[in-house]
């Protein structure tokens, strides 16, 4: 067996750079373009996280001011640079949240519908759309729309929210006069709960239905 002559050996490299170069270089590059990439994304991420909390830290100075009445006009303003600037992230919807707070103690119930029915529709996550069901719910009920609100929750909540659910949907029933159907929510919502905490406002809710009952 001869061995190869250095032109030889030239030659086969060149040939293997011409069918194997250009896709390895090409995976090189993909991969870096990958790395820096991700690295780009994540430190854009990052900053956006950071400027988002920034503005949350000002909403939350603003609503709770030392006077405890916060500045309506200044609320309205953060949380529309939250949902502008950072839309359908956590922050923003905690905006939402403190904008509908705001406007129901200003008793304009509407506007805190407009708050909360977003996140209804498309929360950041599980919890925080519970919590805008649930005070959405309160709001339709202020409203007169109890059976609307009845319809906002239907179905099965998590078991962290069962009590609280249940309890509003006490409240609705009763403020229909569904009084049976009241007690046997406010009767879920109280087996939801420990002893303990089973006795308060919601039992003072069982004990005046069965007055009612008496």
């Amino acid at each position: 067996m001869t061995s190869r002559t250095e032109d030889e050996n030239l030659a086969l490299m060149r040939d293997w750079w011409q069918r194997n170069g250009k896709p390895l270089l090409t995976g090189i590059l993909l991969a870096l373009v990958l790395v820096f990439g991700w690295q780009a994304w994540k430190k854009h991420e990052t900053n956006k996280e950071q400027g988002a909390s920034v503005v949350y830290q000002q909403l939350l100075e603003s609503v709770l001011m030392s006077t405890g009445q916060p500045d309506a006009a200044r609320v309205a303003e953060l949380a529309g640079a939250l949902k502008k600037d950072f839309p359908g992230t956590h922050y923003a919807q905690y905006g939402s949240f403190f904008v509908a707070k705001v406007a129901v103690e200003s008793g304009k119930l509407d506007d805190a519908v407009a708050e909360l029915q977003p996140i209804v529709d498309k929360p950041a996550d599980a919890v925080l759309g519970e919590l805008a069901r649930q005070r959405l719910a309160r709001v339709l009920a202020a409203q007169d729309k109890a059976e609307e609100a009845l319809k906002l929750l239907d179905g099965d909540a998590d078991k962290a929210f069962v009590a609280s659910r249940e309890e509003i949907k006490g409240d609705l029933l009763a403020k229909l006069g569904r009084t049976d159907e009241a007690h046997g929510a406010y009767e879920k919502a109280k087996a939801a709960l420990s002893d303990e905490a089973a006795v308060g406002s919601l039992q003072m809710k069982l004990d005046d239905l069965a007055k009612g009952d008496a």
